[in-house]
């Protein structure tokens, strides 16, 4: 894992590194199906810049590798820079469009990215195509005080509902918190109403649509959409940061001085 002011080591064997997370927003960031952290890191280039005054990503690496592409050659070995977060297919692949498969994998990336959320000390997630239905699961397992994750905010791009048999229940209510949907008139591997579906999931989505296909845009165009959102969401986060130091103090003062008392002077007269 890598924050966007290191260098990124290999794969899955990265270290934390410390960061003024007062001036700036940390996301963890959650890459798609047969990508890895460094990979997602290199294709998001002008999108850190773009938010670069606001937020820093941390970028994490799944546990799975993922096998050989269906239509390679016999013999072919997996190559351990394509990952995966889980497997929803029964010939151990995954498939965003896949419906009432498996989670295989699944309890596995959850637990390195817990564990990388309280290393890291994120406040948001963003995720993109298979990083992003993960996201949106993460989002609801916080709503429902089952992670350790609590999420301030999502951004999740080219996402999708989860098919997975197993997560099926986890859309029942929508997610309260902001959130920025990310996807593409001409996305032919994740079609743009899987991404609405996963969006109808959260109250008062904000969506930004691109004409091209499956990739997260980051162009002049799409430059003040992100700006502003994340502008806002760092003015919220350091305002709750605020208020939670002040709450902090107060107790440490009255844990130390105990109660304030009021003494009476038996001389004062009416």
């Amino acid at each position: 894992m890598a924050n966007d002011n290191e260098a990124q080591s290999p794969p899955g064997n990265g270290a934390p590194a410390a960061s003024d997370t007062c001036s700036k927003l940390k996301i963890l960031a959650l890459h798609g199906y047969r990508q890895n952290g460094d990979s997602l890191k290199s294709k998001l280039g002008s999108f850190r810049k773009f938010i670069s005054k606001y937020a820093e990503l941390v970028f994490v690496t799944a546990p799975h590798i993922a096998p050989p592409l269906p239509d390679s050659d016999p013999g072919t070995e997996s190559d351990p820079a394509q990952r995966s977060w889980w497997f929803n297919k029964d010939d151990g692949t995954f498939k965003g469009t896949n419906k009432n498969g498996p989670a295989v994998g699944f309890e596995e990336s959850l637990k390195l990215v817990e564990k990388t959320w309280k290393a890291e000390q994120c406040c948001g997630l963003l995720g993109f195509s298979q990083g992003a239905c993960f996201a949106g699961l993460l989002c609801d397992l916080s709503a429902r005080g089952m992670t350790c994750i609590k999420p301030e905010f999502a951004v999740l791009s080219s996402g999708f509902r989860s098919g997975s048999l197993v997560h099926l229940n986890y859309y029942e209510n929508k997610v309260q918190i902001p959130s920025l949907h990310i996807f593409g008139e001409s996305d032919e591997i994740i079609p743009k109403g899987l991404s609405i579906a996963l969006a109808e999931t959260f109250v008062d989505p904000q969506i930004l649509v691109h004409p091209g296909g499956h990739f997260l845009p980051a162009q002049a165009a799409q430059k003040q959409t992100y700006v502003d959102f994340f502008r806002e969401r760092l003015q919220y986060h350091l305002e709750a940061k605020e208020i939670e130091n002040a709450t902090v103090e107060n107790s440490m003062l009255l844990e130390e001085n105990g109660p304030e008392t009021v003494v009476n002077d038996d001389n004062d007269s009416d």
